[in-house]
C-alpha cells in the first residue's frame, strides 16, 4: 500500500468473513470486540467477504481511522485455515495483497 499508508507494525485478518455494507463503525466494532485489537492501537486489521473477492482494511492513522478497499475482478483472496478470530500477516504478505 506504498503511497497512501505507512505500512503499521501489526497486521490482523479477521478469519470470519463479514458483510462489506459495514462501514467504518461496524467494521471497528468487530476490531473492538477482539481482545488486543482497538482501532487506536496503530495495527491494521484486514476484513473480507463471504466470496472472497473484495477486502476492507482499516488502519489508525495517527489522526484516525482510514477505511481501504480493495475489489478483485477475477480469483478471490484466501485466507489460511485458523483456529483464532483473527492472525498476523507481516509487511511482505500485506505488500502482495497491494499488487
Amino acid at each position: 500500500m506504498s503511497g497512501l499508508i505507512g505500512y503499521p507494525s501489526q497486521i490482523w485478518v479477521a478469519v470470519a468473513p463479514v458483510d462489506m455494507r459495514r462501514g467504518l463503525d461496524g467494521l471497528s466494532a468487530i476490531m473492538q470486540h477482539s481482545p488486543g485489537h482497538a482501532p487506536c492501537a496503530g495495527s491494521a486489521v484486514i476484513f473480507r467477504n463471504r466470496t472472497g473477492n473484495r477486502l476492507r482494511v482499516l488502519l489508525w492513522n495517527g489522526n484516525g481511522v482510514r477505511l481501504y478497499q480493495r475489489r478483485l475482478h477475477q480469483g478471490s483472496f484466501v485466507p489460511p485455515k485458523a483456529h483464532d478470530a483473527v492472525f498476523a500477516l507481516d509487511q511482505t504478505q500485506l505488500k502482495t495483497l497491494h499488487y
